[in-house]
């Protein structure tokens, strides 16, 4: 079983929404811990985004996945927490990539362009990845000196 933290601001909530009641995702069985928002009226994204990386930087969960309008400000606030690797994906490929060649702990999603469909696609590719270490590893370590 995966235990995954996810939350949204008011422009991520109906995916979260959608997203939380799945108990499988592909071949993967999720325990959501849910932060919230939960409401679709106006709210600001960073107290989610630090909720989210607050239970993968003590290893309480698996990973994290966030949401709001276009993910940029979601990736912003969470990158600012050590040992936190979010990336802002958009397709398939590059949920993949960002897992197996980046070590992406965190998945972000722009809400204001995807449906319930795309972003579940998005989610299984990225939880079907895996981390290729090598090289890739001390390119993250690297990152984690500055």
């Amino acid at each position: 079983m995966k235990k995954i933290a996810i939350g949204s601001d008011h422009r991520g909530y109906e995916i979260k929404r959608y997203l939380v009641s799945l108990d499988h995702i592909g071949d993967h069985k999720i325990s959501w811990i849910d932060v919230g928002t939960s409401h679709n009226e106006r709210t600001d994204y960073p107290q989610y985004a630090e909720k989210v990386v607050r239970f993968v930087q003590k290893h309480d969960v698996d990973c994290g996945i966030l949401l709001c309008g276009t993910g940029i400000g979601m990736s912003i606030a969470a990158n600012r927490f050590k040992g936190i690797f979010a990336a802002l994906v958009w397709n398939e490929e590059v949920a993949r990539r960002s897992k197996r060649e980046d070590g992406s702990n965190v998945l972000v999603l722009p809400a204001d362009y995807l449906d319930n469909e795309q972003a579940l696609i998005l989610v299984l590719a990225w939880l079907d990845s895996e981390f290729l270490g090598g090289h890739y590893a001390e390119r993250l370590r690297q990152v984690e000196s500055f």
